[in-house]
Formats: structure tokens, sequence, C-alpha cells
């Protein structure tokens, strides 16, 4: 069976799901589905105009996340199911019967509509088109969760979460197609956990950090949003001395200056670190995470089981607001709107460790049922059975 994914890099939560689709496909685990994935960015492709909207989301998720309350709401309202709204729509067509997948899934809110009408008229009466519906891995329901997400006349909704079907069937997708599959990340999250001796040597060796000493992560999204030095600034202010896991991801520069600050403050040891591809293994090193309310570092977190802080200085994205709310929902967590208000937090966590005990548990907790695995086994099934 051939999948075909559509995503977009606007954000990295789509492109992060649409990878792990192929990353369990190929994994030695689900070989016996014989299912092949080509991922395609699909707003990028199509026109320049869509690829300039992915731009300003990203600008505005780096600059000015309370902006993008503006940016959500006009999107809302523009419609996204007339296939008029895709240029040069039959380049497109070409394409998917080029690419002749037996299933077409969405990771992506804006691809739900016309993309998969426009995919479906590819075939003429009586051929056999392919299936096509939408993963959503976002993680509660009402206002941030774009209607885009849900086509009632798609043959399928794969939900991460409980309450993010319920909004789906809210916003009147068929309880017959629809289901709550889990987190779609990549397979080491699903690895077993590592043991504390290789958790030690892991922060003793590679990172050149201290064994047993809170440790906190200072996370960055796909795009390099961060406020390290303002954080670790406040930290020294305060006299509050964790030490640093500082990941930088693919911006050399912001990891060239954190290590500059490091070393005019040894009173925070700080490991900066550039893109990991292993982020389960980082994340069982630490004690908490500081990071944007993204669904796919939550997600990572849950199943981490490491106690999550969001970041919320420049403000809080629509799509980030129901991600913490479901957070709020299962564990002990904030929403950090100034680096100052991180200090206290960590302060308290530090002189509390019972109240970190507490918060991984919770964490862990909020894992749900379900597994990718699963997802591909029930594609694999509909797609035999359909006419």
């Amino acid at each position: 069976m051939k999948i075909l994914v559509l995503t977009s890099s606007s954000g990295g939560g789509h492109d992060m799901r649409a990878r792990s689709i192929k990353q369990w496909a190929e994994h030695p685990s689900c070989a016996d589905l014989g299912v092949t994935v080509e991922i395609h960015q699909a707003l990028e492709s199509t026109g320049g105009l869509y690829a300039f909207g992915s731009e300003v989301y990203n600008w505005i998720q780096l600059y000015w996340p309370n902006l993008h309350h503006i940016y959500f709401n006009v999107l809302e309202w523009i419609p996204f199911c007339s296939s008029s709204t895709i240029p040069r729509a039959e380049r497109f067509q070409k394409f998917v019967r080029e690419s002749a997948p037996d299933v077409i899934v969405s990771t992506h809110d804006h691809l739900n509509h016309a993309y998969m009408r426009v995919a479906r008229d590819a075939y003429a009466p009586g051929e056999r088109r392919p299936l096509t519906g939408t993963y959503c891995g976002e993680l509660f329901g009402r206002y941030g969760f774009s209607k885009h997400w849900v086509n009632p006349e798609a043959d399928f909704f794969i939900a991460a979460v409980d309450p993010c079907l319920d909004e789906a069937r809210r916003l009147r997708m068929p309880a017959d197609k629809s289901w709550t599959g889990g987190f779609m990340l990549n397979p080491d999250f699903w690895s077993p956990p590592t043991p504390p001796a290789e958790r030690e040597r892991i922060l003793r060796d590679e990172f050149g950090l201290t064994p047993g000493r809170f440790t906190l992560i200072l996370a960055t999204g796909a795009n390099g949003a961060n406020n390290h030095l303002a954080t670790l600034r406040k930290f020294a202010a305060a006299g509050v001395h964790p030490q640093i896991i500082a990941l930088c991801g693919k911006n050399d520069q912001a990891r060239a200056d954190i290590e500059a600050w490091a070393k005019a403050h040894p009173q925070i040891p700080v490991c900066a670190l550039p893109y990991q591809s292993r982020m389960k293994r980082v994340m069982e090193c630490a004690d908490a995470i500081f990071a944007r309310p993204g669904t796919g570092t939550t997600s990572e977190a849950i199943l981490a089981g490491i106690p999550i802080i969001f970041n919320g200085i420049g403000g809080v994205m629509p799509q980030e607001y129901i991600t913490a709310k479901f957070a709020r929902t299962k564990f002990e967590t904030h929403v950090v709107r100034r680096p100052g208000q991180l200090t206290g937090i960590i302060d308290d966590w530090m002189k509390n460790p019972t109240r970190v005990t507490s918060a991984k548990e919770g964490a862990a907790s909020a894992r749900p049922c379900g597994h990718p695995r699963t997802i591909l086994e029930r594609l694999c099934q509909l797609a035999k059975n359909r006419p």
C-alpha cells in the first residue's frame, strides 16, 4: 500500500508528523505491512501566494506570536473548500495520478478540503480513487482548533487524543469515520527508557554536566524561535543556578552566543546543542523542559515523561493556547509570559523535589492510548476494504 502525505512547513508540527508516518512505515516493526510513504509539501509547491503565507506564519511565530490571533481568525473566514483556491490545480492532479497512492493523508489544517477534492477529481467516474483523510495532532478543542481540520466528506479523521476527536465530531465529522489514534512521533519515543546509569553517563560525558543536579532544557522550535539568552540572564540575576541544556537547532549563531555567555557565567553550567535527531534521549536526562506550547514538543515531553513549562514570551498563539489547555487538565504546568517568571518556578522546584516527581508522574499519565503501527494497520484495512 502507498500513502501520500500532504504537509506544509508552517510551524514544525505538520512536517514532524509527516516524517513520523514515513519513519514508522520504514521501521522494522512495520515491515510486514508493506507500506510505502511519499511526503509532499503541498502549500509550498502549489504557488507563490501559499508559500508566502507559510513564511508569514513562521515570521509571526519567531517575532510576534500574539499577532497570530489576527492571522488565525482571518484564515478561519477564508474558504478552503473550492478547487478554485488552488493555483494550477491541474498540476497537482497530475502529481497525484503519477504518485498513484492508495491513501492520501493530510497533516495540515489547510489541506483537507480543496486539495482532497482536487485529488479525487483527478480520477474519472468508475476509477478506483485513493482514500482521503486527516491525521490531526491538536490536543484540545474550541478557540485555537481550526475548523479547516475537519472535512465531513473525507474518508477518515484520526485524532491524536480524545479531546481532539470530540472537537472533530462537534464540527460534524461522522463518528463511523473518526477515531483516536494516539501520538504520531519518531519511533525513538517508543523505545525502552534510558537506564539511569546511561543517563548519568550522557550528562557527564556528552553534555559536560553534573548527574544529580537539577537540569532544565531550553527548547527551540523548528524555526529557531528562542529566548535562551534572556532566560539565562534572569537566572544569573536572581541567583538561581540550575544546569541548562540549550537546544539551538540549526541556529549556529545562537549556539555561539550561548556558549560565550556560559564561559562568562560558570555558576550556571550550560550545554548548547545543535539539532538533535534523538530528542527522547535528551529529554530523559532532564528534570523539566521550557518550550513553546507546540503540539510536537508537548507530545514528545508527555511520551518522555518530563514536565513541560510553556514559553509564552511574546504571546501565545491560538493553537498553542489549546495545547496549554490540554496540559493543564493533565498535570501541573505554567505559561511563562516574562523570562523572570521562570526563575521563581525553577527555584521552587529545585527546593521541593517532590513537586518535580509529581509533575513527572502527571506528564507520564497524560500519554494517550494508541500506537503508530495501529494507525498504519487501520489505514491498510480501510484501503483493502474500500469499494
